[in-house]
């Protein structure tokens, strides 16, 4: 029995032994993006500082979460790893499963150009999640994009890679970043991994920085959210806020916030956005007036702008955006992966009409 546990510690050594020692780098010494500001009360905060003393409690409290936030770096490595702590104790949602909620999500630039997905980091606890994001992969030089949880804030983040490897910060774009502004469903909630909201979707399709303001359930087109907006230069603003809001707040409230981007930013384009459709709103009156409602008070604004000659106004309807079959979702209103591929399809539509693809 003695020989038999000591035959067993020599393996379990020996195991131990052929694993390369990993060397960790802080995710904040590579390329960050997707946040608007450098001046975070946390690092990896979507808000500045000063937003905490100037926005609701709540649009604060969710602008902590990492939402289209990304770490892009280049390395050599046969393997990578990541560490990360969590600001949070709740590692999931009723709509949002912890792997998105609170893990990882890792692509790898593959021959072609094209930004493919390979790994992911599950979350363990708040205190602290380790992982190997992927592992067996060829060495050989290869550019990275590491998301960031959707809901959980994060307080620390590192990469590692074994010793014999080397990694390194991707080259910083210079593209103008596509900027979005919206609820839940800009947030990403429902969807399957951090990287597969459709803001993030449209990122990788145009090869270009897009910046993720979606304030679940908080997305209501405040006048102290578009002065912020004012902030960040922008390829294109889209404004994605009626499922928070109702008819007379989209009244009141739209035409403040165009001008208020207008007025910093009179050349930068503006997509306004209808909300989608209720999936069962094809039974559920109230849910079909207020689309309805919604839709009709926003294109009376957007009218009334033409009218005004706000130059570069662009207009998305909502009765497409999750298809016609009522497989979208996943509690109507919140997008599955399949909805957030087909809201991707509906505004990269629009959007090829005003931004470029980058060519790399």
């Amino acid at each position: 029995m003695i020989l038999r546990r000591e035959m067993l510690a020599a393996f379990t050594a020996s195991l131990f032994a052929q694993q390369p020692e990993v060397v960790w780098k802080n995710a904040r010494d590579l390329t960050i993006e997707g946040q608007g500001w450098t001046e975070t009360k946390s690092a990896w905060d979507r808000l500045p500082s000063k937003a905490e003393a100037l926005v609701r409690k709540e649009v604060w409290d969710l602008s902590r979460h990492g939402s289209g936030i990304q770490v892009r770096f280049r390395t050599n490595a046969t393997a990578i790893h990541a560490r990360w702590t969590l600001g949070g104790k709740t590692l999931a949602m009723p709509n949002t499963a912890g792997m998105a909620h609170s893990g990882l999500d890792l692509y790898v630039r593959d021959n072609g150009g094209k930004l493919r997905w390979l790994g992911f980091g599950a979350p363990q606890k708040a205190e602290l999640s380790e992982a190997v994001l992927i592992k067996d992969i060829p060495a050989g030089w290869r550019d990275y994009v590491l998301y960031l949880p959707l809901f959980n804030s994060v307080q620390s983040l590192e990469i590692g890679v074994a010793r014999a490897s080397e990694i390194a910060a991707a080259t910083k774009r210079t593209e103008l970043p596509i900027v979005f502004y919206g609820t839940s469903i800009t947030h990403a909630a429902g969807a399957s991994r951090a990287g597969m909201s459709h803001v993030s979707i449209l990122g990788r399709r145009f090869d270009r920085p897009v910046i993720n303001l979606g304030f679940g359930g908080n997305g209501r087109m405040e006048i102290e959210v578009a002065r912020l907006l004012t902030e960040l230069p922008a390829a294109v603003y889209v404004i994605d806020c009626l499922p928070n809001i109702v008819a007379a707040q989209v009244t009141q409230r739209t035409e403040p916030l165009v001008k208020e981007l207008k007025r910093v930013h009179p050349e930068t384009p503006i997509l306004l956005v209808e909300d989608r459709t209720y999936q069962d709103a094809f039974l559920v009156e109230t849910k079909r007036k207020r689309n309805l409602d919604s839709r009709v008070a926003f294109k009376a604004a957007y009218e009334r702008l033409r009218k005004e000659k706000v130059k570069g106004l662009y207009y998305l309807e909502g009765e497409g955006l999750l298809g016609q079959d009522g497989e979208g979702t996943i509690d109507s209103s919140h997008p599955t992966d399949l909805g957030y591929m087909r809201q991707a399809d509906a505004f990269e539509k629009v959007l090829r009409k005003i931004v470029k693809p980058a060519k790399r």
